[in-house]
């Protein structure tokens, strides 16, 4: 089908409402719009560029766990928690009492996201996967009485407080297994020549659409986008997550959405996407670009004028580019060192301008390696 000819679908008739049934979308998919064309090459070339640059930077692995926390926070915030960086990285005891709800949504997002990417070294990307990532999602939050982990046994909707006055009511409950079914055939169905971002693109668009669990969609349908992408193997590792770009973009991400289902405008949303992959992938590039420049910096500079300390501060390092954050408590059980040991790194690290003490306090202090942290807060 030519994505102009697509149709979204239609409002079905409920007891006082509308819901709306999506069509499915597991078929072939042509357009002869030029646009698609050439932002498809292009965010292919940039995507590309991205994952060759992963696997080129030396244990990036260390590194990712920052993009992930940076990417559990944004796609928290798109749905409302006030949650930022420098909160996620520290532990629940240093929250404040009325701030500990969102810090847990988005600590349950970075382990739902942890335990979905290594669950692809088995398990495909499927209806299995996304429910079992949704039940870590809503682990001992506010959405756990929301069926954690399965589909949503009532009627949902977006925006409004009510069905009476909601912005979106997604398909009857009853519609969901069947229309589920559909998108992870589509995803997996190697009989149809559709490019993979494209692929992706349509697969995220239904995703929100049937809106499946009672709660967390929004997460998970930006979850799937990476998932999808490491599990065909246009990237080798998880380095693309576009939340980023939806939060910065938001007012268009919504509009585009609507578009799809109020005007069949399937065109307009996969232009958008592909925009999204392209910018995303280039910021991501720039990103790993000034990390190894910091860190090929501080480490020859610095560094390795710790004498006899080198071995014991490179560890340091290491830890600090996974969780930027810490404390002597942390250094101490992390890098099994004794109080005296954490507490003199911490002195070398703070004299070299590498950390600094951010609270105040003469105990319980907490250090931040914060030019490597502003990286991720632009």
């Amino acid at each position: 089908m030519d994505i102009k000819d697509f149709k979204a679908g239609y409002f079905r008739g409920q007891f006082q409402y509308k819901s709306f049934s999506p069509s499915p979308n597991n078929q072939e998919w042509t357009w002869t719009d030029p646009k698609i064309n050439t932002l498809l090459s292009e965010a292919n070339l940039r995507l590309g560029e991205l994952n060759a640059f992963s696997l080129y930077v030396p244990n990036i692995d260390i590194f990712i766990q920052m993009h992930v926390v940076k990417e559990a926070t944004i796609s928290s915030r798109i749905e409302g928690t006030q949650t930022n960086i420098e909160d996620a990285l520290v532990s629940k005891a240093d929250i404040l009492p009325e701030k500990r709800d969102d810090w847990q949504e988005v600590q349950n997002y970075i382990a739902a996201m942890n335990y979905a990417i290594n669950q692809l070294q088995t398990v495909p990307v499927s209806t299995r996967l996304l429910k079992e990532a949704h039940g870590r999602l809503m682990q001992g939050v506010r959405g756990e009485s929301k069926l954690p982990g399965e589909y949503r046994i009532s009627q949902n909707w977006i925006g409004g407080s009510s069905l009476n006055d909601a912005v979106f009511i997604p398909p009857h409950h009853t519609e969901v297994s069947d229309l589920m079914n559909d998108l992870e055939k589509f995803i997996h169905n190697d009989q149809i020549d559709v490019p993979p971002l494209i692929r992706i693109a349509l697969a995220h668009y239904q995703f929100e659409t049937i809106h499946p669990f009672l709660d967390g969609n929004g997460r998970l349908g930006r979850l799937l986008i990476t998932l999808y992408l490491v599990s065909n193997e246009l990237l080798a590792k998880p380095t693309l997550y576009l939340s980023d770009y939806f939060e910065k973009h938001k007012g268009l991400y919504y509009d585009n959405l609507t578009l799809v289902r109020t005007q069949n405008n399937l065109g307009q949303w996969t232009k958008y996407f592909l925009v999204g992959v392209i910018e995303t992938s280039r910021k991501g590039i720039a990103t790993f670009q000034q990390i190894l420049k910091l860190k090929e910096r501080i480490e020859q500079k610095k560094i390795a004028a710790m004498g006899k300390k080198v071995p014991r501060a490179k560890a340091l390092m290491n830890l600090l580019y996974k969780t930027p954050t810490v404390n002597a408590a942390m250094i101490e059980k992390t890098l099994a060192v004794s109080k005296v040991t954490a507490n003199a790194l911490i002195r070398d690290f703070a004299n070299a301008g590498i950390l600094k003490e951010v609270t105040g306090y003469k105990r319980h202090r907490v250090f931040v390696f914060q030019e490597y942290l502003k990286l991720f807060l632009s």
